[in-house]
């Protein structure tokens, strides 16, 4: 009997010390958004910014941070639906928080002004 005592107390004590991990990033449908885009199915351009101000408002309003990847896309679409100054400052916005992508955005950068988004 002490020891099936001893051997739930240890089971409840582990069970109860875990806890699920916050996510480190918030995505949203940031993977459906590039999906639809890339396959040219029958959504637009504004229905894509739409999803993806969607996910960087739920971001926000869980605390989460945005995931890497996601304000480059959606300035690349602002770029590409004719908002070059929305575009450009989302492209910022992400080399801002991911510095390591500062390479690659400033290509992007570098072509959108030169007019080949």
């Amino acid at each position: 009997m002490p020891l099936k005592f001893l051997a739930v107390v240890v089971a409840v004590a582990t069970l109860s010390g875990c806890q699920t991990t916050k996510p480190l990033y918030h995505y949203g449908d940031y993977q459906d958004a590039v999906y639809t885009h890339f396959k040219n199915e029958d959504s637009s351009v504004t229905q894509e910014i739409e999803a993806l101000e969607k996910a960087i408002a739920k971001s926000s309003a869980k605390n989460l941070q945005v995931g890497p990847g996601l304000n480059a896309h959606l300035g690349y679409l602002y770029i590409e639906s004719g908002q070059m100054d929305v575009g450009v400052a989302y492209l910022n916005k992400e080399k801002a928080l991911y510095p390591e992508s500062a390479q690659f955005i400033d290509f992007l950068l570098k072509n959108a002004k030169a007019g080949k988004s």
